[in-house]
């Protein structure tokens, strides 16, 4: 890499550090994932999270290797409704499974050689008794045998062990309060601990392809009730991505703020996903990932980088420091995953019921995609509620724009009093006004 391209890499990724550390993650991997050729690269980007001060649960799946140990013992297993039916002879072979698979990650994880990423990392990984788990039983005639479902997570103890810097590691089995053991589903135990610590983020490795819309295209940010739609309305979903979506959509309703949805196929998909802006998964947010809202004085900075380069080529009137302070409630702000990446100011003339659209403006990765449209409905909307009757905007550069959105030509006379004393006939920016 380019030493330029680095250092400007590294300052984007800088707000995403600072946001991240301390929060808590659980992260989703199946059985496949530690059987691939790089799950070394895996183990060293979650090794990178947990220096970056993030506080990491790590949820492994075990199917392939239940299934491989089945199979070298002479077994025949059976899948209904996506969970494996667990006998009682099959048991042992599901534990030895899971137990040599949990070993290996944890021996992967304490690795410390010189000349790798890993190289003085000195992680401590904790496992355990952590989850309490009840069988299925019989369902639609269906005895489900050893296979169980999360009863409870001990919250409290996980946390405890991220407090004193450790990574928790859970694997697919629970226990009874009889003693008895269950095989479980690694994406009921990972939903299951999100929703009880309640943790900032859900990732999940999937071995599937991305998750596509219905007219195939990627999908990288849902909310709640769209991945809900998504679900229920796309028949051709595949099976591993329906069975991601469902879970996402179950630890949104309950509380996680933030699902986020990769290929495990994708080199360095988690760090891609939480280090850059646009990341390269599907985001689901229980919140508001990319919103709308009134600007507060904190806001000027970064205000003023984004409208800086459109005043300096002439796009935009110039502001001061000390304007935008001035008149920052009368912004509405864009934002994205806590950067501004679009503005729009009113300011209203209430004796002509007038008011004036000013300062649009909408960082360049942005444009064409609708987004500035979604800033001219909210202004639009907030002129309602005071009471104007009709926008007005001046401009240089962008009046195809506005003439698209139902502004038509006007005068400077046509302007309220106040305003056409102030307008700079040197520049002669074009008008145009909306009625709402």
């Amino acid at each position: 890499m380019h030493p330029d391209s680095f250092v400007q890499w590294f300052r984007q990724a800088g707000p995403y550090i600072n946001a991240h550390r301390g929060k808590t993650f659980v992260v989703l991997f199946g059985g496949e994932a530690v059987e691939a050729e790089h799950f070394s690269s895996l183990i060293h980007d979650l090794a990178l999270l947990h220096s970056l001060g993030i506080r990491l649960v790590l949820v492994h799946g075990a199917r392939t290797q239940i299934e491989a140990r089945l199979r070298e013992a002479g077994r025949e297993w059976r899948y209904v409704n996506e969970l494996r039916v667990t006998e009682a002879d099959d048991l042992r072979y599901v534990k030895q499974a899971v137990g040599r698979l949990r070993l290996r990650i944890e021996a992967r994880l304490s690795m410390g050689l010189a000349n790798s990423p890993m190289h003085g990392a000195h992680l401590r990984v904790v496992s355990g008794n952590l989850i309490t788990a009840r069988p299925l039983g019989v369902r639609d005639g269906v005895d489900y045998g050893f296979t169980g479902e999360v009863r409870r997570i001990d919250d409290r103890a996980i946390r405890l062990w991220l407090d004193q810097d450790a990574i928790v590691l859970l694997s697919p089995v629970g226990y009874s309060p009889t003693g008895e053991i269950f095989n479980l589903s690694a994406e009921d135990v990972a939903a299951a601990t999100a929703i009880a610590l309640q943790a900032d983020k859900l990732l999940v490795l999937s071995e599937g392809a991305e998750l596509r819309d219905t007219a195939s295209q990627p999908v990288r940010q849902l909310n709640l009730n769209e991945a809900g739609q998504l679900l229920s309305g796309h028949p051709a979903l595949p099976e591993d991505a329906a069975r991601s979506l469902r879970l996402a959509l179950r630890a949104g309703q309950a509380g996680v703020r933030r699902v986020h949805l990769l290929s495990r196929r994708v080199d360095g998909a988690l760090l891609l996903e939480l280090f850059t802006r646009d990341g390269v998964g599907a985001l689901i947010a229980a919140d508001i990932y990319e919103g709308l809202r009134t600007a507060t004085i904190d806001d000027v900075g970064g205000l003023l980088e984004l409208i800086q380069p459109l005043e300096e080529d002439g796009t935009l009137v110039r502001r001061s420091r000390e304007r935008l302070e001035m008149e920052i409630e009368r912004f509405v702000l864009l934002e994205r995953d806590g950067a501004i990446i679009g503005c729009a100011a009113l300011y209203p003339f209430s004796g002509e019921r007038l008011g004036e659209l000013a300062c649009v403006a909408m960082h360049p990765h942005y444009r064409n995609l609708g987004r500035a449209d979604a800033l001219l409905s909210f202004i639009e909307r907030q002129a309602r509620a005071e009471g104007l009757q009709r926008l007005f905007v001046l401009t240089t550069r962008t009046a195809h724009w506005f003439r698209e959105h139902g502004f038509e030509p006007a005068e400077v006379s046509d302007l309220p009093m106040g305003k056409q004393g102030l307008y700079n006939w040197q520049r002669r920016s074009k008008v145009f006004i909306k009625s709402l």
